[in-house]
C-alpha cells in the first residue's frame, strides 16, 4: 500500500533530514578547511597547512566552527531538498507522459535532482552564509578586514541584521541557484547510474545492493558535483564572506576578479578537502536517506 502523498512528502523530508545531519557530523573539518582555503587562498600552503595551523591557533574548535548552522543548514537543505526530489519526480513523470507507478531512467531523476535543487537553495543560503563567515571568522580579523569577529552564531546573525538587514542573509542567492541547478544533475545523475551499475553487476534491485554500494554511489555523486561547481562555490564563499567588511559585486564581477588578480587557480583553492571530504559525507547523506526511508516505508508495505 502507497502512503498518501502528504504521508509521503514527510517520509522524503524526514529521511532527508537524517542525511544531512550524517553529512555534517562525518565531513565538517573538512567543510571548515575547504571554506577557509576558498576566502583566503594565499595565506595557506595547502590542504594540511591550513588543517594544521587551525588546530594551532585555536585548536579542535576551529575545526568544528559553524558545525550549528552547518548542521540547520544541511538539514533544512536536504529536507527540502528530497521532499522536492519526490515531487519533482512525479512532475518529470508527467511532462514524459509515464504512467504513475512507471520508474524514471537515470536521466530523468537528475532532472528532477536539478529543478528539486531551486527550492532546497532558498533555505541553504542564508544559514550557509552563517556558516561561511563563523570559518572564517579568525582570517578575516587576522588579515585586517574585520577589527573585531563575532564568534556566536547569534552574534553573526545578529551583525548581518543591524548591517544588511533580512536581505543580507541572501548575499550569494544567484550564485548558490546557478551552483545547484547544474551540481545537483550531476549528484543525482551520477549516483542514480553508479547504483544502477551496482545493481546490473550485482543482479538484484537498487534499492537491494547493500550499503558500501550506496555510501560509493553518494561518493561519486558528490564528486562529480563539485568537480563541475566548484569555481562557483568559491565565488559563492567569497561574496558571503568579504561582505563582512565592504559591499560585494555580483557573481559575475567577483568571477573576473578572482580571475584576473588571482589566477583561474584561486577559484580551485580547497578543493582537496573538498574531494577528500565528499566521499564519506555524501556517502553518509544517502546512506542516512535510504536507510531511514526503507524503514519508513516499510511500515506501509506491512499495512
Amino acid at each position: 500500500m502507497s502512503p498518501h502523498p502528504v504521508v509521503q512528502a514527510m517520509i522524503d523530508l524526514s529521511a532527508g533530514a537524517v542525511g544531512g545531519t550524517a553529512c555534517v557530523l562525518s565531513g565538517q573539518p573538512l567543510d571548515t578547511a575547504k571554506v577557509k582555503m576558498q576566502t583566503f587562498p594565499t595565506m595557506y600552503r595547502g590542504f594540511v597547512d591550513c588543517v594544521t595551523s587551525t588546530y594551532r591557533q585555536v585548536g579542535m574548535r576551529g575545526l568544528y566552527q559553524g558545525t550549528t548552522p552547518a548542521l540547520v543548514a544541511n538539514i533544512a537543505e536536504n529536507s527540502v531538498l528530497f521532499m522536492s526530489y519526490g515531487f519533482c519526480q512525479q512532475f518529470i513523470s508527467f511532462l514524459a507522459g509515464k504512467p504513475k507507478e512507471a520508474a524514471l531512467s537515470d536521466v530523468q531523476k537528475a532532472c528532477a535532482g536539478s529543478v528539486a535543487s531551486i527550492f532546497s537553495s532558498m533555505v541553504l543560503c542564508p544559514t550557509e552564509l552563517v556558516k561561511c563567515r563563523l570559518q572564517a571568522m579568525y582570517e578575516m580579523e587576522a588579515s585586517g578586514k574585520i577589527t573585531k569577529g563575532q564568534n556566536t552564531v547569534w552574534s553573526v546573525m545578529r551583525a548581518v541584521m543591524r548591517t544588511e538587514g533580512p536581505s543580507g542573509f541572501f548575499l550569494g542567492l544567484t550564485t548558490t541557484i546557478a551552483r545547484e541547478i547544474p551540481g545537483y544533475f550531476c549528484f543525482f545523475g551520477a549516483y542514480e547510474l553508479c547504483r544502477s551499475s551496482f545493481a546490473n553487476y550485482m543482479k538484484c534491485e537498487k534499492d537491494d545492493i547493500g550499503v558500501a554500494p550506496i555510501m560509493f554511489s553518494g561518493g561519486f555523486g558528490g564528486a562529480c558535483l563539485w568537480l563541475v561547481v566548484y569555481p562557483m562555490d568559491c565565488v559563492k564563499s567569497r561574496i558571503q564572506v568579504m561582505s563582512m567588511s565592504s559591499k560585494q559585486p555580483g557573481f559575475f564581477k567577483t568571477f573576473m576578479a578572482i580571475a584576473r588578480a588571482e589566477g583561474v587557480r584561486a577559484l580551485y583553492s580547497g578543493l582537496t578537502p573538498t574531494m577528500i571530504r565528499t566521499f564519506p559525507a555524501n556517502g553518509a547523506l544517502f546512506l542516512g536517506y535510504e536507510l531511514s526511508r526503507k524503514l519508513m516505508m516499510r511500515q506501509f508495505d506491512d499495512v
